[in-house]
């Protein structure tokens, strides 16, 4: 498939297609995508993290309703994926660190090849693009 302009056909196909990768990833686990992301953005981090700050932002950079993600952190804390910490921040357990490590390395295999046959150059283009685009969407959905 020869792509001549970007359309939102075709970002919805890619955002599908790594979705389905995801999902075949997370097979097995105790994970589905709002508690991957909940999970995954957590460990990014590095370091504890405030949890209402870590709804708020999760919750922003998916566009998901605030009590959802909510609903997934409760769930990673009750599997022992995350610990609540006493001053109302969260980490993500030895056990949770695994299993983003463990899902991390399984679908970045996978990425790395689709990704692997584009160059350098257009991978950086393309970020740029959708980068710009997310921002300008983002404005769009915002509270007026």
């Amino acid at each position: 498939m020869t792509a001549t302009a970007l359309t939102p056909s075709i970002i919805g196909q890619v955002e599908k297609h790594h979705t389905a990768i995801l999902n075949r990833v997370l097979a097995g686990t105790t994970l589905d995508e709002k508690r991957w992301i909940t999970l995954n953005q957590a460990a990014a981090a590095g370091a504890p993290v405030g949890r209402a700050a870590h709804i708020v932002r999760v919750a922003g950079m998916t566009q998901w309703v605030p009590a959802a993600v909510e609903a997934a952190l409760n769930a990673l804390v009750e599997t022992g994926l995350i610990a609540e910490l006493p001053d109302a921040r969260v980490r993500v357990t030895e056990a949770g660190r695994a299993l983003v490590a463990k899902v991390r390395a399984e679908s970045g295999a996978i990425v790395s090849r689709a990704y692997g046959v584009v160059s350098a150059e257009d991978l950086a283009t393309a970020a740029r693009v959708l980068t710009t685009i997310t921002s300008r969407l983002s404005e769009e959905l915002a509270p007026a």
